[in-house]
């Protein structure tokens, strides 16, 4: 058998070849360039949902595949993700759920990020009872304490470990 040529869309007999969405999906693409790095987001998004997900998801309005592709000068890595969602139908703008998207990565950065390269955070072996909600919460007051001096969290972690008496004084004073 022979392959079709590339660049060819399988088609209904007698119409072009061509590439169709649903008249349900909605699709939205944003790029970033900076940091040395260019970042391609795109997002399609579907209201017309199978009957199979109502049943564990009653609410859920739409379903989504979010695509980032990040290429550096050596090298490009792509990552595909699914999400659902129960927002309004009027707030389904594919561009919109996808600033959602990034929004929602922007927190992660800002904090969990922070939290595991200034704390260690994912090296922390604290598995047991509500310890490890109340270090999660003594590392944040900590960030949040760092962030009023203007200090970069890491390096004043630093300085906080060699001059234990200016950590406790900015925690006796806030």
């Amino acid at each position: 058998m022979i392959p079709p040529p590339a660049g060819v869309v399988a088609a209904v007999p007698g119409q072009r070849a061509e590439r169709r969405d649903p008249p349900d999906l909605k699709r939205a693409e944003t790029v970033e360039k900076g940091h040395g790095r260019i970042e391609t987001r795109r997002i399609a998004v579907r209201t017309k949902l199978p009957s199979r997900l109502d049943v564990n998801w009653s609410g859920l309005t739409a379903i989504c595949r979010i695509e980032r592709i990040r290429e550096l000068k050596d090298r490009c890595s792509r990552e595909v993700v699914y999400a659902i969602t129960s927002l309004p139908r009027d707030k389904l703008d594919a561009p919109a759920l996808l600033k959602i998207a990034r929004d929602h990565w922007a927190i992660e950065n800002r904090l969990f990020h922070v939290r595991d390269v200034t704390f260690r955070e994912d090296a922390c072996r604290v598995r047991a009872g509500s310890a490890p909600q109340v270090l999660a919460d003594l590392r944040n007051t900590a960030l949040t304490l760092i962030r009023r001096t203007g200090q970069r969290p890491r390096p004043a972690r630093e300085l906080f470990a060699e001059r234990k008496w200016t950590a406790i004084r900015l925690v006796m004073t806030s």
